[in-house]
């Protein structure tokens, strides 16, 4: 029986490279680190599909808003585009709720010691 084939002996002698086999446990991650790295990732996904879908629905709310309305003050009663009538009401709307929420919060905070 001849040992000095190709088969016989190991890699090195054989002329190919060594093998070296790691496990995924000696990267330093632990499974619940590993989960929440992904769900943090799903999370970014969401949010990014969420925002694209909001940039959609406000082109597709300009492109079906411009038309001009009459706007009755007290003073006057100009003519505006509907589009910015419905985005500035939005906005304001917006920034009263965070007024508000904030007096509430400020409001009904724990008295201080």
């Amino acid at each position: 029986m001849d040992l000095s084939g190709p088969n016989s002996g190991t890699a090195a002698q054989a002329g190919r490279p060594s093998v070296t086999v790691t496990s995924a446990h000696t990267t330093g991650e632990t499974r619940g680190a590993r989960f929440a790295r992904n769900a943090h990732r799903t999370r970014l996904y969401i949010y990014l599909g969420a925002a694209v879908a909001l940039l959609v629905f406000l082109i597709a709310l300009v492109v079906a808003n411009t038309g001009h309305v009459k706007v009755s003050w007290v003073v006057g009663s100009p003519s505006v585009s509907l589009v910015w009538l419905v985005i500035s009401s939005a906005v304001f709307g917006l920034l009263l709720g965070l007024v508000i929420g904030a007096l509430f919060h400020w409001r009904t905070r724990t008295p201080r010691a």
